[in-house]
């Protein structure tokens, strides 16, 4: 097998190639959280699903035209389930408020010599900035919530296992010819 007959293979299977290392990848997280959830192994398991997560999404979502519909959506929330797991306790609405809050404070002094100079500087410039980074928390905490609520869900080790399984077999269908999980259950082969 020469390399270019190798490249095209490659090519031609992308999907059901990511499938396989999703799912294998969500699998040894399983195992490496069930097995001891302290461990090097597991958190060394979280930064590869992390990274080999953001590349399914990435690949999935400039691609996903090309391909079919399931396997895609099963791509992309492979993808979220391994990226947002090491994020679960990360508060980014704090984070992204005091971004904000600071970016206000800066912007605000531009406002001198205009009709609202009294904003651009002392306590009404800080209030301002304080007033935009809550409304900006808020909104936010909201948007993170959900995304957390999602994630919990789908980062639930039997979910997540679930979750594996049906890539795997997703991938070993696809590879062999048969099409999609999707299709064997719905019976449109």
């Amino acid at each position: 097998m020469d390399a270019g007959s190798v490249t095209d293979y490659v090519l031609a299977h992308i999907p059901e190639i990511i499938l396989l290392i999703g799912g294998m990848a969500a699998l040894l997280v399983v195992y490496t959280y069930v097995k001891n959830e302290s461990s090097m192994k597991y958190k060394f398991m979280m930064v590869l699903g992390l990274v080999f997560g953001a590349l399914m999404i990435a690949l999935s979502v400039s691609s996903y035209t090309n391909w079919e519909r399931f396997p895609a959506a099963l791509i992309i929330l492979t993808g979220f389930a391994l990226v947002i797991r090491p994020f679960r306790e990360v508060h980014f609405a704090l984070i992204g408020a005091l971004l904000i809050m600071a970016l206000a404070y800066l912007f605000l002094g531009d406002l001198a010599g205009t009709q609202l100079e009294v904003l651009a500087e002392g306590w009404p410039r800080i209030i301002a900035a304080f007033i935009l980074g809550a409304v900006a928390y808020m909104i936010m905490n909201f948007v993170e919530a959900i995304v957390k609520l999602i994630g919990k869900l789908l980062n639930w080790w039997p979910l997540l296992l679930v979750l594996a399984i049906v890539c795997i077999i997703e991938s070993v269908l696809m590879f062999s010819g048969y099409g999609s999980l999707y299709d064997f259950v719905t019976g449109s082969q």
